[in-house]
């Protein structure tokens, strides 16, 4: 007993008090927040930064060299008056409208088509993938051949076919310009749109069309009751990445025509990266940039509401 009441007693261990910090890294609730911290700093270092540095630069009139000052909206009053700035806007309009509508129209049908039971399927896939793994610049190199003035392909084959006299001067002038970056384009943009249609539809239950089959409904009638409404959702996504894709196009026509002939196939990229950054007007250049940031909301915010749309039509929460 008295060995036992000599021994020293065990110090208790101190509690430490819970911190602030130490509820934030084990709260469930924060725990996706600090997986997204990565995301989140990469986004602002490298989308958010670079975006509000060229709104700012579109208010001054630095340019390369020299440290510019702020000038408020003079190069915007500039650029309302400058004639080749709207016919960049025209042409970037015309452009995006005319290629997003040829490969969505291209695209679906490509999809529907892979869609069915056929021989060689997987090959057909593979071979829809090409222009789209095909590098842009090498891809813009063999169309410049291809429309080339003096080696085109085209042209040598019409005069051996005895249909015309002399070359055709695809890419001297403007209206075939046009037409062919707007070709050129079509054709890298066919296979996002194809496969990524071709994924949506595959989703789709046969149940249904063996239900519509046995009703009597038509190709016709199964597409537009069955195929279309459940294809919309994805249809809205396609179409506004192919629609900024498009109108953010740089690559294809550079490599293609410099934006010429006459300007004619200059778009707004184009124009902002040879008034910036060959010109040397970096505050020019960066409010043609900035000027294309409506026109990319825009597409946005038709696409969501889009969406939106569809979902009170057919009962669904808009959260």
């Amino acid at each position: 007993m008295a060995d036992i009441a000599l021994s020293p007693s065990k110090a208790k261990p101190q509690i430490r008090e819970v911190t602030a910090w130490d509820q934030l890294k084990h709260d469930r609730n924060w725990l996706g927040f600090w997986f997204m911290l990565p995301a989140m700093a990469f986004l602002i270092l490298f989308l958010a930064y670079p975006l509000g540095l060229g709104v700012w630069l579109s208010f001054t009139d630095q340019k390369i060299g020299r440290i510019g000052q702020f000038v408020g909206i003079e190069n915007y009053e500039w650029l309302w008056d400058d004639a080749i700035f709207w016919l960049s806007v025209f042409n970037t309009l015309l452009y995006t409208f005319v290629a997003s509508a040829v490969k969505f129209a291209i695209g679906l049908y490509l999809a529907l088509l892979l869609n069915e039971h056929m021989p060689f399927k997987a090959i057909l896939r593979a071979a829809v993938l090409v222009p789209f793994i095909v590098p842009t610049v090498l891809s813009a190199l063999a169309f410049w051949w291809i429309f080339d003035s003096q080696f085109s392909i085209i042209s040598w084959s019409l005069k051996h076919l005895g249909l015309i006299s002399q070359n055709i001067n695809f890419l001297g002038d403007t209206t075939w310009a046009r037409a062919c970056v707007i070709f050129a384009n079509i054709w890298r943009g066919v296979p996002f749109v194809a496969i990524t249609l071709l994924a949506g539809l595959q989703t789709v239950s046969p149940s249904l069309y063996e239900a519509a089959t046995l009703d009597g409904a038509t190709r016709w009638q199964m597409f537009r009751h069955i195929t279309y409404p459940l294809l919309t959702p994805i249809i809205a996504v396609v179409m506004t990445f192919s629609v900024l894709f498009t109108f953010t196009d740089f690559q294809l026509i550079w490599a293609m025509t410099r934006g010429g002939p006459v300007n004619a196939t200059h778009l707004m990229a184009t124009l902002s990266y040879q008034r910036a950054i060959i010109a040397g007007q970096l505050g020019e250049g960066a409010a043609i940039s900035s000027a294309m940031i409506p026109f990319l909301l825009a597409a946005i915010m038709v696409s969501w509401f889009g969406l939106q749309r569809r979902k009170w039509q057919q009962g669904e929460n808009n959260d």
